[in-house]
């Protein structure tokens, strides 16, 4: 059965950092596509990122030029940096495959306050 652990998040002030992880487990990642996705509060879950099995890829309009998604096929592990992070990145992340699978983990909290 597939697992997905989401790990990194927390509070962190405007214009700081975090990198996410995403560790997969009970399935090859290798050839698949994976994606971030938050769910703010009040408001449904949206992609965020994605990247392919041959590591292209894409960026909702709103993060483009600071979050980098990336990829460890030997780890099986998905990667998410957050960089100039602003008050509205708050929201709860998760990782998936593309397209998702019925499991969800249970995801990581990112707060961005002063």
């Amino acid at each position: 059965q597939v697992q997905l652990v989401e790990s990194g998040g927390g509070l962190v002030q405007p214009g700081g950092s975090l990198r996410l992880s995403c560790v997969i487990s009970g399935s090859n990642i290798r050839f698949s596509a994976m994606g971030w996705y938050r769910q703010p509060p009040g408001k449904q879950r949206e992609l965020v990122a994605r990247i392919s099995s041959g590591l292209s890829t894409y960026y909702t309009e709103s993060v483009k030029g600071r979050f980098t998604i990336s990829r460890d096929n030997a780890k099986n592990t998905v990667y998410l940096q957050m960089n100039s992070l602003k008050p509205e990145d708050t929201a709860v992340y998760y990782c998936n495959y593309i397209p998702t699978r019925e499991t969800w983990g249970q995801g990581t909290q990112v707060t961005v306050s002063s």
